[in-house]
């Protein structure tokens, strides 16, 4: 019996569950708060205000705006609800083909949504279950109304019946035996019938024999008395077999005669014995239909499950078929298809989206540039930067352009913070190690070579992440090492050549030279979108030797900070990295004054990133290999645009 007959027999449903003064379910405790729900594949896991009540599971998009009403909701009756096997933080909710993928903050709040929503769950069938027990008692039973299998129904025939009877009986009824649902039953009705029919039969037998025995023990009994009372007086015995007795008068009379069983019912034995052979009979007649209908039966049921068998073989072909061409296309439904070390996407696939994302960045990156340099171009040229002005070289007595200012630039002070010490290390580590030379025992590998740059690499893994450290080698005319890492430090023009950054931020402004940074890159898709969460300081380190030339540095490393937290939207990554430049002067010819065609910026780049999550090796390197040549090229080149027709600043 279904639970909703149970409920519509018991009454409604209301009543079977009880609830308090708001509608409540009674013993239910209500949960609610914020978790991480995986939207798409561009926007990843995104917070939602998820709330649980009345054993349906809602999400809104905030807080805010739950009494907007809802932006979803799943009924967790028939739903399934999956821990991930990996994910410490995540569980699964699916009812048929809708699929929630959820994420709470840590594994507690993970455990005490399963246990909420399974407390939910058991209470409600619970109460179910209930409701259908008491239900089913007030429906009366089917075969009791038709008359099957009741006792009742049995008694109907008589103790002995006709050959007439039993044979009709079972030819209607063999007539029947093929109805759907009712065949065996009504087989099974027949032979409590025929049991009936033969229990009867041996009780009226043995009811007669021992009436037989009764009356024959009580003319014995009496034989024994005439005997013993007429012992002298011995009757004549006449031919019959009757004993006489001579009366007073002379007569003679029956002394006693053959007692016969009076007041015993006499039996049809004939009919008995027919109604006996008709009774096997049927017996054995609907045995072998019984067994007809097993094997029609077991015949009927092997072909639906031949049939299933087929549909579940197809359902599987499509289920691959599917799958596969879904593994071709360009993105996947679920969050089981991003980056990690146990994605159901494979490395080539994984290779081919991210080149393919790639390539639009570039795409996109390119129309953007047009579309600048068409504005730059119909746009009056603004004057020169504020911060361009003329250094303090050996040179620097040479009178430069007449129509620019002459300014005097001193080494800026050394800054002072709470995280100087760390600033001094990183800077110390940087002039020590980064500027050795790549030979040797160093282990670089060169992996692209375009003109003047060089790009090198030591490939290093720890517990399957990479961390392969890039060096790179450029040398850049017409700008000066100060130029070079004013451009880089200073996020007023970070957007400007920077194109993987999706938004960026100063958490906290040190002093005029440092500052802690937060920034989110742009997703590429499969790999999960990350964030980074750095200090960055420039430095001018001033030549120990007159003939050598001072460097400028930019160190770029990660801290931690209260007022940017990771999240579980990005994956924070762990960066080290150095900008360093040194300006080389080559004397102008005569009295002529120093101009950009004279300087030469030598750049040493330096990364050490730690993505902070998983992704395929061959992958990250290839990336690595195809991304940081470009960035070089591309930065440098905004700078040498950018500085162009404008006072040399060393």
């Amino acid at each position: 019996m279904s639970d909703n007959q149970s409920w519509n027999s018991s009454g409604s449903e209301e009543d079977v569950e009880p609830r308090d003064e708001s509608g409540h379910l009674v013993g239910v405790v209500d949960l609610s708060g914020v978790l991480s729900k995986w939207t798409n594949y561009i926007h990843g896991w995104q917070d939602r205000w998820v709330v649980l009540k009345n054993n349906t599971l809602s999400y809104y998009k905030s807080q805010d705006e739950t009494e907007y009403g809802c932006r979803g909701s799943l009924c967790l009756s028939k739903a399934v609800i999956t821990p991930h096997e990996f994910d410490e933080c995540r569980l699964d909710i699916s009812v048929n083909d809708s699929v929630w993928y959820l994420r709470a903050q840590d594994p507690e709040h993970r455990h005490q949504w399963i246990d909420s929503i399974e407390l939910h769950r058991s209470i409600r069938e619970g109460r179910r279950e209930k409701g259908g027990i008491q239900g089913a008692i007030f429906i009366p039973s089917p075969l009791a109304d038709s008359g099957y299998g009741s006792e009742s129904s049995l008694r109907r025939h008589g103790s002995m019946l006709s050959l007439t009877s039993a044979t009709s009986g079972f030819s209607a009824t063999s007539t029947s035996s093929f109805k759907k649902g009712h065949s065996l039953k009504e087989k099974l009705a027949e032979m409590e019938t025929f049991r009936d029919i033969l229990c009867r039969q041996v009780d009226t037998l043995q009811k007669y024999f021992d009436s037989c025995s009764d009356a024959v023990s009580k003319d014995e009994l009496q034989r024994d008395k005439i005997v013993e009372d007429d012992e002298d007086d011995f009757p004549n015995t006449r031919t019959d077999g009757d004993f006489l007795h001579n009366n007073n008068n002379g007569s003679k009379e029956k002394l006693f005669q053959s007692l016969s069983p009076k007041g015993i019912n006499g039996i049809d034995f004939k009919g008995e014995a027919i109604t006996f052979k008709a009774t096997t009979a049927g017996i054995l007649a609907t045995l072998s239909h019984c067994i007809d209908l097993m094997v029609k039966r077991e015949d009927s049921w092997q072909k639906r499950v031949d049939k299933e068998m087929e549909k579940r073989r197809r359902i599987e072909d499509g289920y691959k078929s599917a799958l596969n061409e879904l593994k071709k296309k360009s993105h996947f439904g679920g969050p089981d298809y991003e980056e990690g070390p146990n994605s159901l996407i494979n490395e080539d696939e994984f290779f081919d989206a991210v080149e393919a994302a790639l390539d639009r960045h570039d795409k996109i990156e390119e129309q953007s540039h047009t579309e600048k340099t068409r504005i730059q171009r119909s746009s009056p040229v603004p004057p020169g930067d504020v911060y361009s002005s003329t250094g303090t070289h050996r040179f620097a007595d040479k009178p430069h352009s007449q129509c620019s200012p002459v300014l005097i630039v001193r080494a800026p002070p050394r800054d002072v913070h709470r995280f100087s010490a760390e600033v001094e290390e990183m800077v110390q580590n940087h002039m020590t190690y980064s500027l050795q030379d790549v030979g040797g025992d160093a282990n670089w590998q060169l992996v692209v070579e375009e003109g003047e740059m060089k790009v090198y690499r030591r490939e290093v893994e720890e517990n399957g992440i990479v961390l392969d450290p890039l060096k790179a080698t450029h040398s850049v005319k017409g700008v000066t090492g100060h130029e070079i890492c004013h451009y880089f430090w200073d996020t007023t023009y970070r957007n400007d050549w920077e194109t993987t950054i999706e938004s960026f931020n100063v958490v906290e402004t040190l002093s005029d030279n440092a500052a802690i940074v937060y920034q989110t890159h742009k997703r590429v898709w499969p790999a999960s979108q990350r964030d980074v969460l750095y200090l960055s300081a420039m430095r001018k380190i001033m030549a120990n030797n007159e003939n050598d030339p001072d460097t400028w540095l930019v160190c770029n490393f990660s801290v931690d900070h209260d007022d940017a937290q990771p999240s579980n939207k990005c994956v924070r990554a762990k960066i080290n990295i150095g900008m360093i430049c040194q300006t080389l002067v080559s004397p102008p010819e005569g009295d002529k004054e120093i101009s950009r065609d004279n300087i030469l910026c030598k750049i040493t780049y330096v990364a050490n990133v730690n993505p902070g999550g998983w992704a395929p090796a061959s992958v990250l390197r290839a990336v690595a290999k195809r991304e940081y040549p470009k960035f070089l090229k591309r930065f440098t080149s905004y700078v040498q645009d950018k500085t162009a027709g404008k006072p040399i600043l060393f």
